[in-house]
């Protein structure tokens, strides 16, 4: 039986109020003009999700639906949609892209922050101020970053939704939906990595990790990974770092002034992946005297707010930051998949936990935490 314009009823994992979350029943209203619904296939959770769920996040909006890296199927369109069809395979992404001539976000070939539905998804609604959640008995719940990837069906905006390769593993490609991406991008993109530069990343988790990956792709010479659990540093030699230091291990400096002392002038690439704002402080001061470049990728709590002496920037070190690592979601997330595809780039060590069953969405969560998870995959 055809579901095309009928309301669905699915399982999905709802947070009710910060820190908690249950598998509910609810109901997915048909896409309006320029929306698209989405049977999820595979989802996993990002640092970004347990943010929200903690109460951290000045937008997060109470009951939604979390989840925001995933892989799914279309299942219907709305009015007007002609970029994605029933059947196509896609990554939702939470950064749209538009790509309408009057947008001069889109029209810069190196900027992805289109606000076209920034509003609007910011505030927990689809683009025409509702939502396409709501309870058995009626009471609607909010979306979460545009994509609400945490239900079997979703609906996202059609500009959020990259179309992709039918023959890639949703599995692996949901990676692709945040945080992966990101870390490439920060290196590709951001600050565009040359052969034979110095790299530092704050942060040995998925994201750091991928930062690495890059920067040894990008060809830089030395690549420090720094993280207070020690037991991150194999993967992130396995990736390609060239130094692993533990800050716990120089109690009495702090980490900028041992970067600096083992580089002489400090490091020409720096990455904050921890959303931390002291230790994007000591990113930027270890950056390079003259032309060190640090970027700041982590989201910090609210409130928090970044500082550092501004002898540190008047002496040539910039400050920076990435959404999304730059991609625009539509054109280029699906020749990331490509790559993939072609084994140019590889996910599979990203994917430490698997789960099979949309209950098992708070059991990744704990595994999230436990400190040897880098992704839990939950595949429906």
């Amino acid at each position: 039986m055809s579901t095309v314009g009928q309301v669905i009823q699915c399982k999905a994992v709802v947070a009710w109020e910060p820190k908690k979350l249950t598998v509910e029943t609810i109901q997915v209203a048909p896409p309006k003009a320029g929306e698209v619904r989405i049977k999820v296939v595979a989802n996993a959770w990002c640092h970004t999700d347990a943010y929200t769920l903690n109460g951290d996040d000045p937008e997060g909006k109470f009951p939604c639906i979390l989840g925001h890296e995933a892989g799914g199927i279309v299942e219907s369109v709305g009015e007007g949609v002609t970029t994605v069809k029933p059947g196509d395979h896609v990554i939702p992404c939470y950064q749209p892209q538009c790509a309408e001539p009057e947008c001069i976000f889109c029209q810069r070939p190196d900027i992805n922050l289109c606000p076209k539905i920034r509003g609007t998804q910011g505030s927990g609604f689809m683009p025409d101020g509702t939502s396409r959640f709501s309870t058995l008995d009626g009471k609607q719940i909010f979306h979460f970053m545009g994509c609400s990837t945490f239900s079997e069906y979703t609906v996202i905006a059609a500009i959020s939704a990259a179309k992709i390769s039918p023959e890639a593993p949703l599995e692996k490609m949901c990676l692709l939906g945040c945080g992966v991406a990101t870390g490439w991008g920060a290196v590709w993109n951001t600050t565009k990595v040359r052969p034979g530069s110095t790299v530092a990343v704050f942060g040995a988790g998925a994201v750091g990790l991928s930062v690495i990956q890059a920067a040894k792709i990008a060809g830089a010479s030395r690549i420090f990974a720094i993280d207070v659990n020690s037991s991150k540093f194999a993967p992130a030699k396995a990736m390609g770092a060239t130094d692993c230091i533990n800050p716990q291990d120089h109690p009495d400096k702090p980490i900028q002034q041992v970067l600096i002392e083992k580089t002489q002038w400090g490091v020409e690439f720096t990455y904050d992946c921890t959303g931390n704002v002291e230790v994007m402080r000591s990113a930027l001061e270890a950056s390079h005297r003259g032309w060190g470049v640090s970027c700041v990728i982590g989201v910090a709590a609210a409130g928090k707010l970044i500082q550092t002496r501004p002898f540190q920037l008047v002496t040539g070190r910039h400050w920076c930051g990435t959404a999304f690592g730059g991609w625009k979601s539509r054109s280029q997330v699906p020749k990331l998949v490509d790559r993939v595809m072609k084994g140019e780039l590889t996910l599979d060590p990203y994917i430490t936990h698997k789960y099979e069953g949309i209950q098992h969405v708070p059991e990744a969560l704990e595994a999230m935490h436990s400190g040897d998870c880098l992704r839990a995959v939950v595949k429906y």
